[in-house]
């Protein structure tokens, strides 16, 4: 609960709460990521296309094209991340 907080508070900072979608409970993505939540505390989180426009569909679609100019919101989110991590 408290990584999954500060995920959800660095992103809201960027983009606004009504751009987080909740990833549904059990979703496969990151199984493999289990295991090691099992040793280290943590959460999952996936950086979208959104489901208009450039790449606007799910990854591992043949129409997939990630969008370039997310990753400046990408980069301000780990920034971000890390700046709430050190002032905690």
């Amino acid at each position: 609960e408290k990584e999954s907080g500060w995920a959800r508070e660095a992103i809201a900072a960027l983009v606004g709460m009504d751009k987080i979608v909740p990833l549904p409970p059990g979703r496969m993505g990151g199984e493999d990521f289990s295991w090691m939540l099992e040793k280290v505390p943590g959460c999952y989180v996936g950086l979208g296309n959104g489901d208009e426009g450039h790449g606007g569909c799910m990854i591992h679609n043949p129409g997939y094209d990630f969008n370039d100019e997310a990753l400046p919101i990408g980069a301000s989110y780990w920034a971000r991340l890390v700046e709430q991590y050190l002032v905690a």
